[in-house]
């Protein structure tokens, strides 16, 4: 059962509708202004925040920008404005000692992250680990004499590493290298490379192509990440190490296996994380994950939770010790995992707590009272709590608004959260999101003078009787009794939610809206944020239901009469480039389109996207199976081009191996065969994550590109 606290809800519905306007329109450079505050964590005593802040900065003289991340330290009762702790470098992932007199956070040197720790009392950050493989996700233990961290292995290291793989042994799974045995594929022979020589020495010398970057081997089924072919196999392993300056890490966790995240256990004798210890399959072919618990010297490892078929993740121990809140579900992309509670301590049953959205960051209150999470809702990012005596959930925060990151102290909770009105801002109220009051100006001041266009909330009962939820901004100097041009935008996942809270395309949506187009975008079936039922409704149809679903938004809001039906575009990226594909392959209404990093050939997606197994997920089988053959190509867009005679616009990086690039070239190539008026643009080292996280001078170019494009067509009226 869920709660929903009107209060907070009305309170940001007319923050909404009191916003102060300005005069100035959103430009494009303006994305660089943004500054985003993507990690809160609040000191023993809840009076100070740590913030972590990520800025755009000039990097040279030839216009290009670069991402810094810096921490930023905040009375939480904003009496004081933030002020910056780490100016010289960037500086991310940190963590108060339990004294709250110092810090422990993430700063790369030399290539490789390490840990660095600064102290309240005065002077510079000190580097706390020199670590050949890095230092990662650092934890303090309780009586802050320790602090537990990560550390990436690549296979050739962990196979020479006697600490790590004590023995200097080989994997007892099979590597999967044809016609070879594992100790044939890891024989450390001392044979004279010799590509003339006998099969020991060749193997030799071929081995040391692949060391030279000569050549790459696959092997494994996983073999591409998010920007290249990847043949390399790595692992994580945690390491403890003291504070003082002689200390020297020492290792917990050994062998070749998948190991996630890790956190001491409140009484800090014991290691709480989650990974596979399953020492019969290849790593990339274990989809389960296990919850274990260890000692902090590595001994006594126990099985926590385990169960084939199922994936336990995000465990989190109450303060007293006494309950566990973890996720599990099926070992399934098209899921949501179950919040379960069982007892660490004393007696009592394991509890399923029904809540039918994605759930993450669990936080404890401090007496084990109340259980806090956020969770992806109805366009937005609630705050939500579980009190743990009733076993029913409140919501605290509203719809409207998207929570980056949280932590709560006692009746103080802080909190970072992204809203039409304002990007990404902090925030502090008490323990039930009452009294709530903005304690930072990271975006504030410049925002001043824009004029910002507030979305309408729509909703529609579609024809599989789910209620699907879009939103209409119209241009922010719109006039009534004048028409516009009107931008469909669809969103990827295909399992992603849009809606007010989401920060990613805060700044595309209003400068479309200062160039004086309306911008309609909805949650169509298949997409997150709605429940389990609504998820799956595109099983089996990425095409024809999600496009009735978006179309439907756009035919309501031309329905309201200020769009212009001869000036509608289209645009989306990822699984949205798929759809505006197939929408525009079926539908001829656009006055033009464009598609982002699409996919457009499913069968050719399985083999060149490092995301392949959307495709049996969703469909049912693999490319040579005939029930699933059929459905690959009846949903496939490429099989569709010769239809398509809308101006298009497609981009792809170059380096995008989420979805993979060769189909966008396919389907360019074909339009281009068809002599159909199409353009293709392909930005340099681009991956997947380029709109969001890319080069900021590509993101700016694929936007521009973008405005460019569908100018021409509802200006020059097509040529």
């Amino acid at each position: 059962m869920i709660r929903i606290l009107l209060v907070g809800a009305f309170t940001a519905f007319t923050t909404i509708l009191h916003a102060q306007y300005g005069t100035e329109p959103v430009k494009l450079t303006d994305m660089l202004k943004i500054k985003t505050v993507n990690a809160v964590s609040l000191s023993q005593d809840g009076s100070k925040a740590l913030i972590g802040l990520t800025t755009i900065e000039p990097d040279g003289d030839k216009g290009e920008y670069k991402y810094t991340s810096q921490l930023w330290l905040a009375p939480s009762d904003g009496s004081a404005a933030p002020r910056m702790l780490t100016g010289k470098e960037n500086a991310s992932q940190a963590a108060w000692s339990p004294d709250g007199k110092q810090l422990v956070f993430v700063r790369a040197t030399e290539g490789k992250p390490q840990l660095f720790l600064l102290s309240f009392d005065g002077g510079e950050a000190r580097q706390l680990t020199r670590s050949k493989y890095g230092a990662s996700a650092p934890r303090w233990s309780p009586d802050g004499k320790q602090i537990l961290f990560s550390g990436s292995i690549s296979f050739r290291d962990l196979l020479k590493d006697s600490v790590l793989n004590p023995g200097k042994g080989i994997p007892k799974w099979a590597f999967e290298k044809p016609g070879l045995t594992n100790s044939q594929a890891f024989n450390s022979s001392a044979a004279k490379a010799d590509p003339d020589g006998n099969l020991e020495e060749v193997r030799a010398w071929l081995d040391n192509n692949v060391v030279d970057r000569k050549a790459k081997v696959a092997t494994k089924l996983n073999f591409q990440d998010e920007m290249d072919v990847n043949t390399d196999m790595s692992f994580s392993h945690f390491f403890i190490t003291g504070i003082l300056p002689e200390s020297k890490p020492v290792a917990l966790t050994k062998g070749f296996f998948r190991i996630g995240g890790a956190d001491f256990t409140p009484d800090g004798k014991q290691i709480i994380f989650t990974g596979s210890l399953d020492s019969a399959q290849h790593p990339d072919r274990v989809l389960e994950s296990s919850i274990y618990l260890m000692n902090t010297d590595g001994s006594q490892l126990t099985t926590l939770l385990s169960e084939k078929g199922k994936s336990f993740s995000a465990p989190k121990i109450s303060n007293s010790g006494q309950w566990l809140a973890y996720n599990y579900s099926p070992v399934s992309f098209v899921t949501i995992p179950v919040l379960a509670i069982m007892p660490l301590k004393g007696t009592g049953s394991t509890t399923d707590i029904p809540f039918d959205r994605n759930k993450g960051n669990y936080t404890w209150s401090d007496d084990d009272k109340f259980l806090y999470f956020s969770s992806q809702s109805n366009g937005g990012a609630p705050i939500y709590r579980l009190d743990m005596k009733t076993k029913k959930i409140d919501q605290l925060t509203d719809y409207n608004s998207g929570t980056t990151d949280f932590d709560v102290r006692g009746n103080k909770l802080v909190f970072a959260r992204t809203e039409v009105q304002n990007p990404s801002e902090l925030y502090t109220a008490d323990a039930s999101a009452k009294n709530i009051k903005r304690i930072s100006d990271f975006n504030t001041g410049w925002l001043k003078s824009k004029k910002l266009s507030f979305p309408e909330k729509q909703s529609f009962v579609n024809d599989k009787g789910l209620t699907v939820e879009y939103w209409v901004m119209k241009p922010a100097s719109y006039e009534a009794g004048k028409k516009y041009p009107l931008l469909l935008e669809i969103h990827g996942g295909p399992s992603a939610m849009w809606g007010p809270g989401e920060a990613s395309m805060w700044h595309e949506y209003q400068y479309f809206c200062s160039k004086g187009y309306g911008v309609v975008y909805s949650n169509p079936r298949g997409s997150g944020g709605y429940g389990l039922n609504f998820l799956q409704a595109n099983i089996k149809d990425w095409g024809k239901g999600p496009t009735s679903d978006v179309l439907t938004a756009l035919d309501k809001t031309v329905a309201q009469g200020w769009a212009d039906t001869s000036r509608l575009m289209v645009t989306g990226g990822s699984y949205a480039g798929y759809l505006v594909a197939w929408i525009i392959s079926h539908d001829n209404r656009f006055k033009a389109a464009c598609a982002q990093r699409g996919v457009y050939d499913l069968a050719t997606f399985f083999g060149e996207g490092n995301a392949w197994r959307l495709v049996p997920n969703y469909f049912g089988g693999y490319p040579w199976e005939d029930s699933a053959k059929v459905i690959l190509e009846r949903e496939s867009p490429i099989n569709y081009v010769q239809n398509i005679h809308t101006p298009f616009i497609i981009f792809h990086g170059e380096n995008d191996r989420r979805t993979g690039f060769v189909q966008s070239e396919m389907l360019y190539r074909s339009l281009k065969v068809l002599n159909r008026p199409v353009e293709y643009v392909r930005h340099p080292g681009g991956t997947h994550e380029l709109t969001r996280s890319g080069n900021n001078r590509q993101r700016m170019d694929q936007m521009l590109r973008t405005w460019e494009f569908f100018e021409r067509w509802i200006k020059d009226g097509g040529r």
